[in-house]
């Protein structure tokens, strides 16, 4: 008898921290952003620096839009924020 198994595709960037404590609001991850680009811009690790910037911007766009909202955001609710229209964001009611 077969058994049935459950595959799962992960985000790799919702990943990033594993064994680690995940954030509980906005202000921590944005703080943590921050003190890692600083770390990534001495060490020249520009990529890096590119990556964190782009998802500061996010966060604190997220945070303009949503000023009464303190938890961490995850990528998707980043990307629906900025892309509302896009299929993966739009709501139908029934």
């Amino acid at each position: 008898m077969a058994q049935s198994r459950q595959r799962y595709i992960v985000c790799k960037s919702t990943y990033d921290g594993v064994g680690q404590d995940p954030m509980k609001t906005i202000d921590e991850h944005i703080q943590k952003d921050q003190s890692e680009i600083q770390t990534a811009k001495a060490h020249g690790d520009n990529a890096k620096v590119r990556h964190l910037t782009e998802e500061l911007n996010s966060l604190q766009e997220y945070k303009d839009h949503h000023p009464e909202d303190k938890h961490d955001p995850n990528t998707l609710e980043l990307f629906c924020d900025a892309n509302p229209d896009e299929p993966e964001c739009l709501v139908y009611d029934d």
